[in-house]
C-alpha cells in the first residue's frame, strides 16, 4: 500500500471518530441526557489494540468529560502502571453508557440498547485484539449475559477473534480489598496475553 493510501485510510478514520464524538455529544436517545452534566466518551490511544470497557460514568466522569477519573480511576492508573498499560500509549477506555445514571446507579437494559451502538462504532474504529471488561454489567453485555464475575473473572473467551476477559470493577476493590489480590493475578493475565500477542 503506498503512503499515499495509507494517509488517506488515517484521515478517513479520523473524520469517523469525529463524527461519532459529535454524534455521542448531541445524543438525546434516552432520558439520561438531561441529567448529564457533560457526555463521557472515552480516553487513550485510538492506535490502541487493548480496550477497557465499563459500565457508565460516575460523578467525577460527569462532571469532567473523562471516563475513570475518581477514586476508581486512580485505582485502576496504580493497577495499568504496574503492568505498562497506559491510555497515554496502548490502551483505549469507554464505557457502555456516555451518560451518567443519577446516584451512580446500575444502567438499565433500555439505556444500555439506546447507547451500545456508539461503543459498537469505537470498537470497529479501534479493531482491538484484547478487550477487558470492568466488571459484572459490562461483561454481561460484552462477554455473555449470564455471566459471573466471582467465578468467571480472569478467564478468557474468544469473540470476533478478539480475546475478552473479565476483571474485577476498581469500585468493587475499593469497597473490598480482599479482591485486590485476584485483580493482580488478572491485571497478569492480561499482560502475558498482551505479550504472547506481540502487544506489548
Amino acid at each position: 500500500m503506498s503512503i499515499k493510501n495509507i494517509l488517506s485510510e488515517l484521515n478517513e478514520k479520523e473524520e469517523q471518530w469525529q463524527e461519532l464524538l459529535k454524534d455521542c455529544l448531541s445524543c438525546n436517545k434516552c432520558a439520561l441526557h438531561k441529567t448529564r452534566t457533560k457526555v463521557v466518551f472515552g480516553k487513550g490511544s485510538r492506535n490502541a489494540k487493548i480496550m477497557f470497557i465499563g459500565e457508565a460514568p460516575g460523578e467525577s466522569e460527569d462532571k469532567e468529560g473523562l471516563p475513570f477519573v475518581g477514586r476508581a480511576g486512580k485505582l485502576l492508573d496504580k493497577y495499568m502502571t504496574v503492568f505498562d498499560l497506559s491510555p497515554d500509549d496502548n490502551v483505549y477506555i469507554a464505557n457502555i453508557l456516555k451518560c451518567r445514571p443519577p446516584q451512580n446507579r446500575d444502567p438499565n437494559d433500555s439505556e444500555q440498547d439506546s447507547c451500545i451502538d456508539y461503543l459498537r462504532v469505537q470498537t470497529k474504529l479501534l479493531d482491538p485484539q484484547i478487550i477487558v471488561c470492568l466488571g459484572r454489567i459490562a461483561a454481561m453485555r460484552i462477554i455473555k449475559p449470564d455471566f459471573r464475575i466471582t467465578s468467571e473473572h480472569g478467564i478468557w473467551f474468544k469473540k470476533n477473534n478478539i480475546y475478552m476477559i473479565a476483571i474485577y470493577h476498581p469500585s468493587a476493590l475499593l469497597r473490598d480489598t480482599a479482591k485486590k489480590a485476584d485483580a493482580l493475578i488478572d491485571f497478569k493475565a492480561v499482560r502475558e496475553k498482551a505479550v504472547e500477542l506481540g502487544i506489548l
